[in-house]
Order: C-alpha cells, then sequence, then structure tokens
C-alpha cells in the first residue's frame, strides 16, 4: 500500500489526513527501520508493507468503532506502538495509555512520542496481570485495546480489569476467531464482558484475514483478577 491509496482507503472511511498527519507517519516509518536495526520491533520493514500491515492495519477498529466520542483509550503489549500510535496520529483528541512489559520497546515509544510531538500519551513499563491490579488503572479506560498479543481467553483478563464499565474491548485478530471466541465464552462473562460482536475483513491488496472482536464492559471484574503474572497464559479461565 503506497502512500496515495493509504490517503484515498482512509478517505473512503471518513478519515482525511493533513499534511501534518501525513508527514507524521512517514517520520513513524522512518524510525521504526532506525530503531529496528538494534531493537527488534517489527519483521516488516518494506514500506508498502509497513502502511499495509501496521499503519492501515491498527487503524481499521475505527471503522467499526467510534472514536470521536472516546477519550481514554489503554493499549496492551502495544509492542512498537500498534494500533495506538496510529489512531492517535489519525484522532489526536485521544488519551492514550500505553502499557509494555519490554523497557526497550518503551524507549523507542518514547523516542517516537517526542519526536512527532504527540500529546497525552503516556507509556507503563509493567506486565499486563500487575497493570490491570493498579487502583488507578482498575475500571478507568473506555477503551482498550490488543493486538496480535494472546489467545482471547488470556487476552480478555489482560484487558477487560482496566475497562471501565459501560467501555469496550477491541481484540484485533489475524482471522476469524469462532474457536477462540468460543473457548473464552467463560472467561468473558467472569471478568465482566460481555461479547458483542466480530467484524471479519480482508486487508486490501493482499487481502489476508483479519477481524476485530467487540466485548462490552457491562460490570465491575472481580478483585482477584487478573491473577499474578505468568498465571493466566498458563492457565487461562476455562
Amino acid at each position: 500500500m503506497d502512500e496515495k491509496m493509504f490517503i484515498e482507503t482512509l478517505q473512503k472511511e471518513g478519515i482525511t489526513l493533513t499534511d501534518q498527519q501525513l508527514a507524521q507517519f512517514d517520520m513513524y516509518f522512518q524510525l521504526l527501520i532506525e530503531w529496528n536495526e538494534k531493537v527488534n520491533l517489527t519483521a516488516i520493514t518494506d514500506k508498502e508493507e509497513v502502511y499495509l500491515k501496521h499503519f492501515f492495519d491498527s487503524i481499521t477498529p475505527s471503522f467499526y468503532y467510534d472514536l470521536q466520542h472516546t477519550t481514554t483509550v489503554c493499549d496492551i503489549g502495544a509492542g512498537a506502538g500498534f494500533p495506538s500510535i496510529p489512531l492517535k496520529i489519525c484522532f489526536p483528541h485521544l488519551h492514550i495509555t500505553i502499557v509494555d512489559s519490554l523497557k526497550k520497546r518503551l524507549t523507542f515509544l518514547e523516542n517516537l512520542v517526542t519526536e512527532l510531538q504527540l500529546e497525552h500519551v503516556e507509556l507503563v513499563h509493567a506486565r499486563a496481570e500487575d497493570f490491570g491490579q493498579r487502583k488507578e488503572a482498575r475500571g478507568h479506560f473506555d477503551l482498550v485495546t490488543a493486538r496480535a498479543v494472546a489467545r482471547m481467553s488470556v487476552l480478555s483478563e489482560y484487558c477487560l480489569p482496566v475497562c471501565k464499565t459501560g467501555g469496550t474491548f477491541l481484540a484485533l485478530k489475524g482471522a476469524s476467531s469462532t474457536e477462540e471466541l468460543t473457548a473464552a465464552k467463560k472467561a468473558i462473562e467472569i471478568l465482566g464482558g460481555e461479547f458483542v460482536e466480530e467484524h471479519a475483513f480482508l486487508l486490501p491488496i493482499e487481502e489476508s484475514e483479519r477481524s476485530i472482536i467487540v466485548t462490552n464492559k457491562v460490570k465491575n471484574t472481580p478483585k482477584k483478577y487478573p491473577r499474578k503474572a505468568g498465571t493466566p497464559a498458563k492457565s487461562p479461565i476455562s
């Protein structure tokens, strides 16, 4: 996806990028490639692939969810900033909190946020399980996102505790996740969530499968969740 197609495809979805926003995406790409030589951030380094598989893919949640009326967003396990930083570039009013367990990635993100002159972006060095037990984080965020982090049963325990009641948890997945959803049904319910719908679609050009799973937070998460670091992955709620 070259820059022209990136612009045109987003316009069809109602997103018109300014020159400043386009310059931010270009700088994002340059910094990603530069830092990738010393920190393992991505295996995708071709510019057109980065624009498609990282930038455009990260923005797709906005096609199905109203970000214009959202304020606080938490991105769990954001890695090199996906999906939260592309969403922040497109929707500058968002207040973003990025949680990641690897300090090297957060150092990259600190530099990125500074260079792109992004405001209201907080970077947190923590395991998702530990962050979810922090008083200031529990039930705090309008929207919680995660992209390619874990299976849905595990991911729900990372994300739902920090989602506010009445808020939404969006899981970005590589393909239709019927099996994952079935296995996660009990976990989602126990953690205070309610599955709403799954949006399955194909990325432009290469037509690879993607899906976005929408879960609403309908009640408070019991205090025991998330469990201590490592436990959700080893013993998912079932």
